[in-house]
């Protein structure tokens, strides 16, 4: 158990509510709904102190890491590792890619209690997620960074969309390229972490730093599921390699472009070519390699 001195965040649940705000890149002001939540994101980092090369000793900060349940109507369905700096957002995130649950609606609440280390989801109906014993007995652990997890209902919907062809110049690309490098604040900090991104052309609309991957790509959903957020005309970045797993999770936010400055996995390229997103690694300043997607990319550099 984490103790109570080392909580930070407000445990204050917020009542559900349909919320008018601006959208992100909108003209207008629209309503949409919103569950009942905590906020009880923690500090992303530590002081701890390290003898240097020299022998010296050195204040330094490093990375947290904590274990965060998520639980539906009391079932438990994932435990995952996290800095903790957004949790209710990242449990949504995880059941919306996971496809446990399909509507924002469906849920009533979620309420994060750090001594627990659980991010308790409840629904209206109350009823749990329909079959999760089965689902849970079908899952593939992945290659994400602490392990990520696929399960069977989340590949049984991965084609029911396909992408049409997102139109990208390579110089919106390296422009954004240069916009993003200053944003991984807590990975200059106390580096072991990974940053994703929502972006829309050269403009960084939502960066988030986690632990892993898979967990910053969750926040992002969940984010954008919270705001209404649609990713048609959006580009995903991620510091770490492009999975079969980071591919997927694109496509159920229908975000058709994945940039990353690391490498592609054959797998992802593969799924990526069925599911028409594009693909583009190793991008770092001027330099990027086009993997899949190279008729929707205009080589303007």
């Amino acid at each position: 158990m984490i103790p109570t001195d080392q909580l930070e965040g407000k445990a204050v649940l917020m009542a559900a509510f349909p919320i008018e705000r601006q959208l992100m890149g909108a003209a207008k002001k629209t309503n949409f709904y919103r569950p009942a939540m905590t906020e009880a994101g923690r500090a992303p980092t530590r002081p701890e102190s390290a003898i240097d090369q020299n022998g010296r000793t050195r204040q330094v900060f490093v990375a947290a890491e904590y274990p965060l349940s998520i639980t539906v109507d009391g079932h438990e369905v994932v435990t995952l590792m996290t800095l903790g700096t957004h949790p209710e957002a990242l449990a949504l995130g995880f059941l919306r890619n996971q496809r446990l649950i399909e509507s924002l609606e469906a849920i009533e609440s979620i309420e994060v209690d750090w001594v627990g280390e659980t991010a308790r989801v409840r629904t209206f109906a109350g009823r749990g997620i329909v079959d999760l014993h089965e689902k849970l007995s079908k899952r593939s652990v992945t290659s994400g960074c602490g392990q990520g997890t696929v399960f069977s209902c989340t590949l049984d919907a991965l084609y029911d969309y396909r992408f049409s062809g997102t139109r990208l110049r390579i110089s919106t690309i390296s422009e954004l390229l240069k916009t993003i490098s200053k944003r991984n604040v807590i990975y200059r900090e106390a580096g072991s972490v990974h940053g994703c991104a929502l972006c829309k052309n050269s403009e960084v609309l939502l960066f988030i730093e986690d632990v892993g991957r898979h967990n910053a790509a969750d926040v992002i959903s969940g984010l954008m599921w919270l705001d209404n957020i649609p990713g048609e005309d959006k580009i995903f970045y991620t510091t770490g390699r492009l999975t079969s797993e980071m591919v997927m999770k694109a496509a159920f936010m229908r975000i058709p472009v994945l940039v990353s400055r690391s490498g592609v996995t054959g797998m992802a390229l593969d799924l990526a070519n069925d599911l028409g997103i594009t693909l583009i690694a190793r991008a770092k300043r001027e330099k990027m390699l086009v993997h899949a997607g190279k008729e929707n990319v205009i080589f303007d550099s």
